[in-house]
């Protein structure tokens, strides 16, 4: 049985009640029937209200890994390398003894730079020409040199220095009783002229 033109009229006019309850209420509702359909879900990503949590994405979200040259990313070969370096040492000379009971030292690297310590002195320093570096490297590397005794084999000198000497992976000791020509030449090459004697 059909119905009359007043009461489709009066289900419409229930329809658009619903439907202005539901946007009024801030939700929406269907018409399909007399019952009502359930709430149509909200675009996506939209919360259910305030202080609702949910996935948190875009710049500022937790978990992220920092990009290259950023604080803490990490980039590029380790910084420890095996190859050689201008700071590296070249020789180091210990001088002991003497009259004042001396104990100095002197590094030469191998850009030529070099430091004198002595007791509580501040250090002094310097650098070499490169004639003077290219003749104390020569002089290490003088095959008479690795020849040279590795103890000193004349009889000591009362007060006398004793100069401990290392290059590579070999110490040298010697004192003034006995320096082999050899010996002579590092000596004669190293900055200020010799191994540091001076308090």
């Amino acid at each position: 049985m059909s119905l009359s033109p007043m009461r489709r009229g009066g289900r419409g006019r229930r329809c658009g009640a619903v439907l202005l309850a539901a946007v009024l209420a801030g939700g929406a509702a269907g018409c399909g029937s007399d019952t009502g359909a359930p709430p149509a879900p909200g675009p996506p990503g939209t919360t259910a209200g305030p202080g609702a949590s949910g996935p948190t994405t875009g710049p500022g979200a937790s978990g992220t890994t920092p990009g290259p040259g950023t604080p803490g990313a990490t980039t590029g070969p380790s910084a420890t390398r095996d190859d050689p370096r201008p700071g590296q040492v070249l020789v180091r000379v210990t001088v002991t003894g003497g009259f004042a009971g001396v104990r100095n030292r002197l590094v030469v690297r191998r850009d030529g730079g070099w430091t004198i310590s002595s007791g509580d002195k501040p250090p002094r320093t310097g650098r070499q020409t490169p004639a003077e570096a290219a003749e104390l490297r020569a002089a290490l590397e003088d095959p008479a040199f690795a020849l040279v005794p590795a103890r000193p084999t004349g009889r000591p000198i009362a007060d006398g220095f004793q100069y401990e000497v290392a290059y590579r992976h070999r110490v040298v000791v010697a004192d003034d009783s006995d320096r082999p020509p050899a010996l002579r030449r590092v000596f004669d090459a190293l900055p200020e002229g010799g191994p540091p004697t001076s308090p």
